[in-house]
């Protein structure tokens, strides 16, 4: 069964009509599960608040109160691309309690996989600062709460921006493996192949920058050549997904020109990572072409499981392959005994 974590009537998370970041991102993805034929292996999952004990295992309590009292007075612009408003905290702990939420159903045995559709996303959110569309860093808190619990997380980051924030937070945490595939350059200009991890977590932070137009085939080959051998001498228990639908080739964030059947493979891939059912969560981050977004996302959970919805071809033939080479390359060298920095 899928748990599907979704409450799009619970949303007072105002950014303004222009904003990309918009609530009927929400809807377009549950339109895709919808629309995938997945209604009867869907369970509704009831998002729920995320204490401020739960959140302050990545972010600061001084944090947490400032980011409140600013929405509490009205919000504004956080950063030129980062809006709050006066419902925008409720929100965003609903995201993130989503994502706990489906994490503990999924480890009391209520389902084989989760997927949490809420907003904002939070990759980009560093410990103490939002930016990017991000208040809180909602993967990172799920992926936080299970490491204490003496879990082996993977975080997997398909989003076609790096995720700054996650990577951050792990850095130099040997509980937490992140990996990313994201198109480079782009915002926010992080996400090197030479980033791997500090010198508590060596190569344990695996980045795969692309070029732009780079297709579903690249991705996917660094997912077996670069990812997966450190996966296997990682041996997560647990697989979170920062399920980013901005590679698509219609979004208009970026420059990657994946289609739905390729985020399908994608998903697959990963999939083969957890080492059970119960042990995968996907937590949706961009995506912003509505169409776009509805067919990937029906896609990837169609595939994960274990139903074929192509509503798209998977792209193949674009530039990338040296970029996957090279990031090979750093990780085979931090394999002996070698690792990069930042």
């Amino acid at each position: 069964m899928l748990l599907v974590s979704a409450a799009p009537e619970l949303d007072h998370h105002d950014v303004g009509p222009s904003h990309p970041e918009r609530p009927a991102r929400v809807l377009a993805a549950l339109a895709g599960i919808d629309e995938a034929g997945l209604r009867d292996a869907v369970v509704p999952l009831a998002p729920r608040r995320a204490t401020d004990d739960e959140l302050a295992v990545v972010h600061p309590r001084s944090y947490l109160e400032a980011l409140r009292a600013f929405c509490d007075a009205g919000g504004g612009e956080l950063d030129p691309d980062t809006i709050a408003g006066p419902g925008s905290w409720d929100t965003a702990i609903l995201a993130v309690g989503a994502a706990l939420a489906a994490v503990d159903a999924l480890a009391g045995g209520e389902g084989d996989a989760a997927f949490v559709a809420a907003r904002p996303p939070g990759h980009h959110a560093l410990r103490d600062e939002p930016m990017g569309f991000c208040l809180l860093n909602n993967v990172a808190v799920a992926a936080a709460t299970l490491a204490a619990r003496g879990e082996r997380v993977l975080v997997v980051d398909w989003d076609v921006h790096h995720g700054n924030g996650t990577q951050a937070i792990f850095w130099d945490d040997p509980r937490v493996l992140y990996v990313s595939t994201h198109q480079w350059p782009l915002y926010p200009g992080t996400g090197r192949a030479v980033e791997t991890g500090g010198p508590g977590a060596p190569g344990l932070t695996v980045n795969v920058p692309v070029p732009p137009r780079a297709t579903g085939d690249v991705l996917l080959r660094a997912l077996d050549d670069v990812v997966a051998p450190v996966v296997a001498r990682f041996a997560p228990t647990w697989v979170l997904v920062s399920a980013g639908f901005d590679a698509h080739r219609d979004d208009p964030m970026a420059g990657l020109h994946l289609t739905a059947g390729d985020f399908a493979d994608l998903a697959r891939r990963v999939q083969g990572f957890a080492p059970r059912p119960g042990r995968l969560a996907l937590l949706l981050e961009g995506g912003y072409d509505l169409d776009a977004l509805r067919l990937s996302v029906g896609s990837s959970l169609a595939a994960v499981m274990g139903t074929d919805f192509r509503p798209e071809s998977a792209s193949n033939g674009g530039p990338g392959d040296d970029a996957v080479d090279s990031a090979r390359r750093v990780h085979v060298a931090g394999a002996t005994g070698s690792t990069g920095s930042p």
